[in-house]
């Protein structure tokens, strides 16, 4: 594999520059590479995104892909990472699941941890790639052919990648290339989700037509910011407050398009920043639709890109991706059908039956609450490719009924309130705010909950920076909360040195194919999780370390006022 890796990188004229790229930048350049290879060295036309998963359409050898690595780690009795998904009900999200950090609770089929590439060690294939040749690698753009060839493919009735990064995004976060994507910069969901971790990743969102035109028809970017808003507004405030308490930061709208003084000041303005009452429904030609708090409207979509670690690149935003996802809403449930849903997902999971989703891997899985999910990993030779049906429920796990979720995604209600939020994702200046309803800093208390920087307190780097001798340094962890010298970027970005391992690690895994048995950026073996499970206690009720105050949504009062 290493000969393979050197005769590759022999046929490639030149590289990246070593220097700090911007993403567009980056991306521009690679694909310009990308198309280099396709018409000289790396054929273009053995490249079919769609083959694997038809070819092993149907083939489920884990029928419970949906429960994550993470659930189970080994507790101790006394590190308890559950807390942050399983918590109490909050908002149209009933599912208190929070009895879940007390004991395990599985089914007969996920009794056996399937997840076996947690107990591989990959440091020793990893040491053979060399920096030189991964920064090379995680600085090509893989998207871009996934959209050419998605393109042309006829019968194909899934997702075809419509936004083009290459072009960017512009001052207001929308993108250039007119699609509607507009880029959310949010704080990461803790723990696997941190780029010590592993990964970067960003998120754009995209409204239905109606709400990015006028009453008649025409397009307006300034109803469409103004629908945003509004969805930020019930999206990201406390669903649990009354309607008129709600104090929501967001970009300068115009409230005359709604018709209806939005931050309660007893005027109308063309510029308000603040949303305190929200309207009955939407604006524009969306003004028909009503506006429910924690819900979103049918229709809107997600992509989300999973990333590997540029440490060269801002915020350590890889040009390559290691996943794309796309999610879609394409029902809507009153009140009484999400209750039901919840509940028929309790019984089936109290009976022991295992779950069972709608759709395909070429049309995307469909969960109980209306979401429409598909999503693209890489394959051998690191071109992205469908996911399996398998593959395919891995997702399903996270966005198909855990307590801390709002209407079953995450990161939009962590946005960064206002005109900062609507921009290219970046932890740089993102202060560790707490969550909703709690004192401290949300970094330091899941460090100080977890006793780690991970859920299988695997992260040595974490625990030699803010564990010295075993014991939290919580005044170094405080610099990132507001008012202190630091922000997120000094918790969760990893060290050069740690973010080229990581990459190689997962490049050892990507050439392996084997995601169905896990796709984690590991270098060395977990030590801190089961093989396998025996229902009962984790031991977290006995030492009186259960949590139900998880939440998703963030306090942000504290930065604002700094």
């Amino acid at each position: 594999m290493r000969t393979q890796r050197e005769d590759e990188r022999k046929r490639k004229s030149g590289g990246l520059p070593g220097a700090a790229l911007g993403l567009a930048a980056a991306i521009a350049l690679s694909s310009v590479l990308a198309s280099a290879c396709s018409r000289g060295g790396r054929p273009a036309d053995d490249y079919d995104p769609l083959a694997h998963a038809r070819e092993t359409a149907g083939q489920v050898g884990n029928p419970e892909a949906s429960v994550p690595p993470m659930c189970y780690t080994k507790t101790g009795g006394a590190s308890n990472p559950c807390y942050v998904c399983h918590t109490a009900a909050h908002g149209p999200n009933t599912l208190a699941d929070w009895r879940l950090q007390e004991e395990y609770s599985f089914s007969h089929a996920a009794l056996d941890n399937h997840w076996k590439n947690l107990f591989e060690g990959r440091a020793e294939r990893a040491a053979n790639i060399s920096d030189e040749e991964i920064l090379r690698y995680v600085r090509e753009d893989n998207s871009t052919p996934l959209r050419a060839a998605l393109t042309a493919k006829k019968g194909y009735e899934g997702y075809v990648p419509d936004l083009d990064l290459a072009r960017g995004f512009d001052d207001e976060g929308f993108a250039q290339d007119d699609s509607g994507w507009r880029a959310v910069r949010y704080k990461p969901f803790l723990g696997s989700f941190w780029p010590t971790n592993g990964s970067t990743d960003d998120v754009f969102i995209r409204l239905p037509e109606p709400f990015r035109k006028t009453a008649g028809g025409e397009a307006s970017r300034a109803v469409y910011k103004l629908n945003l808003a509004l969805l930020e507004a019930a999206i990201a405030s406390d669903p649990d407050a009354p309607g008129g308490t709600i104090d929501r930061e967001v970009e300068p709208v115009d409230e005359t398009l709604a018709g209806h003084d939005l931050d309660g000041d007893g005027a109308m303005s063309s510029a308000v920043t603040h949303i305190r009452k929200l309207p009955p429904t939407y604006a524009g030609g969306a003004s028909s639709v009503r506006i429910e708090r924690g819900l979103y409207p049918r229709g809107v979509e997600f992509l989300h890109s999973v990333r590997y670690l540029d440490p060269d690149a801002p915020g350590m935003m890889a040009a390559r991706m290691k996943e794309l996802r796309y999610s879609r809403k394409v029902l809507l449930l009153d009140r009484w059908a999400i209750l039901r849903a919840y509940e028929k997902a309790q019984d089936e999971k109290d009976e022991g039956r295992v779950p069972v989703y709608a759709g395909s891997a070429t049309s995307g899985l469909r969960n109980a609450f209306g979401w429409q999910l598909q999503g693209f990993i890489e394959d051998a030779q690191g071109r992205l490719r469908l996911q399996t049906d398998e593959e395919h429920r891995f997702c399903m796990g996270c966005h198909s009924g855990l307590g801390v979720t709002v209407d079953q995604t995450f990161a939009f209600a962590r946005k960064v309130p206002g005109k900062d939020g609507w921009r290219p994702e970046d932890v740089r200046g993102i202060p560790d705010v707490p969550q909703l309803g709690q004192a401290e800093p949300e970094t330091l208390t899941y460090f100080q909950r977890v006793g780690a920087g991970d859920e299988l307190r695997q992260n040595e780097e974490i625990l030699a920076r803010f564990f010295p001798g075993g014991a939290l340094d919580e005044a170094e962890v405080r610099r990132a909360a507001p008012g202190g010298d630091k922000d997120l970027s000094h918790l969760i970005l990893p060290s050069r040195e740690r973010a080229l391992l990581l990459d190689k690690a997962y490049r050892v895994l990507v050439e392996t194919q084997s995601f169905t048995l896990g796709r984690d950026a590991l270098a060395a073996p977990a030590v801190n999780v089961h093989a396998s499970i025996d229902n009962g206690s984790t031991e977290l009720g006995r030492a009186g370390r259960i949590h139900r105050d998880g939440k998703l949504r963030l306090d942000w009062s504290a930065a604002a006022s700094r």
